[in-house]
């Protein structure tokens, strides 16, 4: 019975953060440009935006949600039955006007078969299990900042507008939920993870706005949310020692893992140098992405 009210918050959580993450990539891109150069002038036309409060707060609402599943249920579970929020926001880009591209339509039904294969090799192979000191989660949570900052700084001229952001966004989100199962855990020292915890949110909320407007939703809220989902089953198993299942499940966990690797690297794609400027104006100006969406790839 816990476990199934922990399945039951999860989803409603990644419906409430997925719908969140569209509604904030539409209200931002008709926002004036949000820089760090000016961070309470930027934080100032966010907090105005009625559309993009309500939204923010439909994503607080996930987020509390998330925190109770995560004391109910295994990590990788939680995230798990997170499978469809990919699948969820192309519904909604779909429904907003904004036509998918042929390899956008590709990743998403290979990051969501992989995520519900990961989702189906998981019940043979988790328990709620947990180390006793903190030396595992904390080198997970730094390392994800540091790979962070590389995905929003050198990697990001490689990759489609916005998706290098987005890449950092997933990286710290899924750090934060990292910091946030170790706290709930009672892992010592707790007020550790307590303070990392803002920290990756607040990054990773930066981020991710930063990225809503240089980039189509798919390739910013798409790449975020594949990362926040891949990454803690990930760290289920490495850092929370979730038993890693034998035979056919280990297989469709393999196999799970590789298809949502695969459907980020689709979504997040390369971009060549010389045309990276002008499809990141062009999402800008479009408010929705719509524009680099009807280009395709």
């Amino acid at each position: 019975m816990r476990l199934a009210a922990g399945l039951v918050l999860a989803l409603l959580s990644t419906v409430a953060v997925n719908v969140a993450f569209y509604g904030e990539h539409t209200a931002a891109g008709g926002l004036p440009r949000l820089t760090l150069r000016h961070p309470l002038t930027s934080l100032a036309a966010l907090f105005t935006n009625r559309r993009w409060v309500i939204a923010f707060t439909t994503g607080l609402l996930g987020w509390g949600l998330y925190i109770v599943a995560l004391d109910l249920a295994p990590l990788s579970l939680v995230q798990a039955t997170s499978a469809g929020g990919v699948g969820l926001l192309a519904l909604l880009v779909r429904a907003g006007g904004v036509r998918l591209s042929v390899r956008e339509r590709a990743a998403v039904a290979v990051s969501v078969g992989g995520l519900l294969l990961l989702g189906l090799s998981l019940p043979s192979g988790t328990v709620h299990s947990a180390p006793t000191d903190w030396p595992l989660p904390l080198t997970w949570v730094l390392a994800s900042m540091l790979a962070a900052g590389v995905a929003a700084g050198p990697a990001a001229r490689l990759l489609r507008p916005g998706a290098g952001l987005a890449l950092a966004s997933g990286l710290l989100y899924a750090a934060g939920d990292v910091a946030t199962k170790a706290a709930v855990s009672g892992i010592r020292p707790v007020y550790v993870f307590a303070v990392l915890l803002p920290v990756s949110h607040g990054l990773a909320f930066v981020s991710l706005q930063l990225a809503f407007q240089r980039g189509s939703a798919m390739a910013t809220a798409g790449v975020s949310s594949l990362m926040t989902n891949l990454l803690p089953i990930l760290a289920g198993i490495v850092v929370f020692q979730e038993h890693l299942p034998g035979g056919p499940a280990g297989i469709l966990r393999a196999l799970g893992f590789a298809g949502t690797v695969l459907g980020a690297a689709l979504l997040a794609g390369l971009q060549r140098a010389d045309s990276a400027a002008t499809a990141d104006g062009d999402a800008h100006r479009e408010g929705v992405g719509a524009s680099s969406q009807r280009r395709g790839d």
